[in-house]
């Protein structure tokens, strides 16, 4: 299969196509980051690395685009600007070059992953490239809650099954109060505190020393309050998680005052986990870098469970061809021309 990668990151679609069983002829990457360019040449030298996604021009055969475009326009955690976004906008490079693909191979396979976003601005994506998009939230293949929509031609796609990882048992050390991880984003790198994780419900932590926690309230800020007590989890091993209320706004509770000493980030390598990455694949550069490139990557099990669904070479015994056209293109290249 001849592969174009817009916007590879860490080449997590390299890894997916591999994981799917499905041979890889040639594959292009367009990425910018020299950090994930750097990650991506240290486990994939095959790659061929071409820059920047607006250079890019398809003048001959690919059976497969795929592209991640960024999402801070759209996120809720951005600034909104949608399309106007400087690195957003950049989703009409991939429109571009989805329309030059058709044009060689009208049959030609994509995929577009972004994040949830408001109804409007995903009514215009899908009207662009032709296909309504499918969401899926990678907890069921990893110990995060991460939702994401994937615009695609290939057919016959069905959710994940859900494999019950938790985020217990990919943590090196310390104990955790949730099932699955709040979404790592690209900003996790610049850390967080109690108020901001227990009230605002971002930025994962693993508590170092839960026995503290047992205190009872923690003060998070002057007047507010978090109940920490402890009730027997429901999980299958059986352990104590923590159980939190809303922000209390009084000042009468007796509190212990959390310190940086009872908490930390997760590390690089549960950050993989939760992308369902081999340990230590983004060894190599800094922890900040390798933090940023975690939280704007691909939650590669997804991924790779949406490949399983193009069609096998020896599926041409069925009647089949490699690649058989999976929607009428002929739509799709009206709305995009």
């Amino acid at each position: 299969m001849i592969v174009k990668s817009l916007f590879d990151g860490y080449s997590a679609g390299y890894i997916a196509l591999k994981r799917a069983g499905i041979k890889i002829t040639k594959y292009e990457a367009y990425e910018v980051d020299k950090y994930c360019i750097q990650v991506s040449q240290n486990n994939h030298p095959k790659i061929i690395q071409k820059g920047d996604v607006r250079n890019c021009k398809v003048d001959s055969w690919i059976d497969l685009l795929i592209a991640g475009s960024p999402c801070q326009g759209f996120s809720k955690a951005g600034n909104q600007l949608n399309f106007e976004h400087k690195e957003s906008k950049l989703f009409f490079e991939f429109v571009r070059i989805l329309k030059e693909a058709l044009k060689i191979n009208p049959d030609v396979l994509f995929l577009l992953e972004n994040v949830r976003m408001k109804k409007e601005w995903q009514d215009i994506i899908t009207e662009i490239v032709g296909v309504k998009p499918i969401l899926i939230n990678s907890s069921l293949v990893s110990a995060q809650n991460r939702e994401r929509l994937y615009w695609t031609n290939i057919q016959g796609i069905t959710q994940p099954e859900d494999k019950h990882i938790e985020l217990n048992d990919i943590i090196q050390s310390g104990d955790v109060d949730r099932d699955k991880s709040y979404c790592i984003d690209a900003n996790y790198f610049k850390g967080t505190n109690v108020k901001q994780y227990l009230c605002k419900k971002r930025r994962q932590i693993v508590w170092i020393i839960p026995e503290a926690t047992k205190k009872g309230f923690v003060e998070v800020s002057e007047g507010s309050f978090i109940d920490l007590t402890f009730i027997k989890s429901k999980t299958r091993r059986g352990r104590l998680m923590l159980k939190k209320s809303n922000c209390l706004t009084a000042t009468n509770y007796k509190y212990c005052k959390v310190t940086k000493d009872w908490f930390r980030l997760l590390t690089p390598i549960e950050c993989e986990r939760l992308q369902t990455l081999p340990d230590d694949y983004t060894k190599g550069v800094s922890n900040m870098q390798r933090y940023k490139m975690l939280g704007n990557g691909w939650t590669v099990d997804v991924i790779s469970h949406i490949f399983s669904f193009i069609p096998r070479l020896e599926e041409k015994s069925e009647g089949r061809t490699s690649i058989p056209p999976t929607i009428k293109m002929a739509g799709i290249l009206e709305v995009i021309l």
